[in-house]
């Protein structure tokens, strides 16, 4: 019994070494590509809740440039913000891996990768929301449109903290642990 254990225990290990470079290589050449789209998604979103327009996206060699203007201020006032891809989906191909690694102890599998999949996209979502919001909220509030010291101000300030330095970097295990717990065998 024991060694049945610790031949499972010794394959996932493998599966998780394997599975990383595969998944690191892999990642280099889409990352990019889930970064533009992630950033538009977040973008739109943040447009609609801001009360700002969503001008444009101007790709640059680390990430791209988010461009806003806010609603009923006229069209010279424009707000960029840089955002790094690498930033935010530095942790996935270690996040594919542990996933992969646990695929023996898992029972319904599609599902579970399903909901995995789904956690970390809206992982990625909520740090760009609270990103763009955060950095719109701080010009905004600098160039007198928007009043300073609101509960908003306060809510966006501390969700990109908490996010920025919490789930963004415990994001593979978190989401390792989610997928133990709620889907072990």
């Amino acid at each position: 019994m024991i060694r049945q254990h610790r031949r499972v225990i010794l394959k996932a290990i493998g599966v998780f070494l394997i599975s990383y470079l595969l998944f690191l290589i892999f990642w280099i050449t889409v990352k990019d590509s889930y970064g533009r789209g992630t950033i538009y998604a977040a973008s739109k979103l943040v447009a609609g809740i801001k009360d700002v327009k969503f001008q444009e996206m101007t790709h640059e060699r680390d990430g791209v440039e988010v461009t806003f203007a806010p609603l009923g201020h006229g069209s010279d006032i424009l707000i960029d913000i840089p955002v790094k891809i690498s930033s935010y989906t530095f942790n996935a191909p270690l996040t594919f891996a542990i996933m992969a690694s646990l695929y023996p102890f898992l029972r319904r599998k599609p599902r579970a990768y399903g909901e995995a999949l789904s956690l970390l996209l809206s992982v990625h979502l909520l740090y760009l929301f609270s990103l763009e919001a955060k950095e719109l909220t701080d010009v905004l509030t600098d160039r007198a449109i928007q009043k300073s010291g609101t509960p908003t101000t306060l809510l966006y300030q501390f969700l990109w903290s908490f996010t920025d330095n919490m789930v963004i970097r415990f994001e593979p295990f978190l989401i390792g642990l989610f997928l133990f717990l709620r889907f072990r065998k």
